[in-house]
Order: structure tokens, then sequence, then C-alpha cells
């Protein structure tokens, strides 16, 4: 017997937190009965189990990592008819969502996968995996500014954790500069809201590293499936992070 939630993430149907709002919204059933509060546990080998009528299934664990293109959205779907990254995965039939999120304009390293638990790992706000940005800005910033995003900067949701940053390239020329910035947060447009707030803003945003995986050797718009080690690596560093966080 599993608790719900942990079942539904483990079908591919959304992340832990994403299942417990489905529970929660009365959307999911257990051997026909409708289910709204969170603990309850079953077993899916002996309960059908729906979600908005349809039986749940145990689909193979995909682990992928995109080199997204900048103009693409970090979606299964878009409204308006902009690209996602669902175009830039052929052969891929299984349902995959992404881990965490580069927004619109923004490149670069995107793990997706359909293992709910492992999406949760890594994006749960205790667990601190280091990602990787390279940042062109407007201007040079003076040390004392990136001193900031190094110790910490007040943004509208709070106090930003440390970040390890430097100096990659300055062009005083052309006003910009191009600075490598590590974050162990996933807030919504984090980077590009830190360089603001200094006064610096972001012209190109591209990630390039997330735990020990980079990009090297995947062209942009490419993507591939993770090795059983990279993922135990990410999952390894994401307990390992919350540890030290603990302590």
């Amino acid at each position: 017997m599993e608790r719900l939630q942990k079942l539904l993430a483990q079908a591919g149907i959304a992340s832990r937190r994403k299942c417990e709002e489905l529970i929660l919204e009365g959307r999911v059933q257990v051997n026909g009965e409708t289910v709204t509060t969170l603990g309850v546990k079953a077993d899916p080998a002996a309960d059908v189990i729906t979600v908005n009528g349809k039986p749940i299934r145990h689909e193979s664990k995909l682990y992928l990592m995109l080199h997204k293109p900048k103009g693409v959205i970090t979606s299964a779907s878009d409204d308006k008819g902009r690209k996602v990254v669902k175009d830039y995965l052929p052969g891929i039939k299984e349902r995959v969502y992404p881990v965490g999120r580069l927004d619109y304009d923004t490149e670069g390293l995107l793990l997706l996968t359909n293992d709910g638990e492992f999406a949760n790992l890594l994006t749960h706000p205790r667990h601190h995996v280091a990602k990787t940005y390279m940042a062109t800005v407007k201007g040079v910033p003076h040390g004392s500014a990136l001193e900031q995003l190094q110790i910490g900067i007040m943004l509208d949701d709070g106090m930003t954790a440390p970040a390890e940053v430097e100096y990659q390239d300055v062009d005083p020329d052309n006003k910009k500069s191009t600075i490598r910035i590590t974050i162990y947060e996933g807030r919504n447009r984090q980077v590009r809201r830190m360089f603001e707030a200094i006064g610096h803003p972001v012209t190109l945003l591209k990630r390039v590293k997330f735990g020990e995986l980079t990009l090297q050797g995947l062209a942009r718009g490419k993507y591939r499936h993770l090795k059983p080690q990279e993922v135990k690596e990410l999952q390894d560093e994401a307990r390992k992070t919350h540890k030290v966080h603990k302590k």
C-alpha cells in the first residue's frame, strides 16, 4: 500500500505536489469512489485508480535532457500556437513534463521526465541542486554589485540564497558583459530578477549546467536520454544537499 499521490506521480501523471492538487480537487477515484483528502493509501495491484475517469497505467520511467532553444514554451501545449518543448521530442510517445522551467526567452539545459518522484525531488525547495547559467547583461557590474548576488539579494518574494558569480567576458565598447552564475534555488525568473535588482538587466540567458550535467555534445533543439548513473547522481545530490540544509 502506498499513498495515492505517490502512486499517481510514479505513474507519470504529474509531480507529487500537482497530484496532491488533483486529489484535493476531487479528480481522483479509487474503485469508483472519489478521494478528496490526502493520506489515502491504495494498492496498484488490487485497486482501480482513475484520474478524471481514466485508469492510470504504469509506464517505463523516462529521463530526458533537452537543449531548449530560445523562443520555446516550457509546456506541453500553448493556446497561442507557439512552439513547445514537446515539439522537440520526436519518437517520445510517453507523456513527459519539465523538471522546473526555463522561460520563453531562456535557452539551455532542461530536464523532462514522467517520474513524478524524481521531479519532486529535484524541484522541492528543500533540495538545493546547483543550476548554472551564462547571463549576458547590460553594462559591466562592479565587484560590489556581484558581491550582493554572492551574499544574497532581496527580491519581492524574499532574500535569495548565496550564489556563485564570476565574470566570463567584458565588452565595455558595447556596454555589456557575460556573467557565469550558479544558484541553488528555482524561483520564477530568478536569475533575471537578481540582475535587474542590481541594475544590470539580462539580455541573453542560457542554462549550461544542472547538477553535474552539461550540454556538451548536445546541439540546440536536440535531446538525449539520461544514463542511469546520471539519474542516480542527480538524486544523490538532491538528497545530500537536503541533509546539509537540515544541519
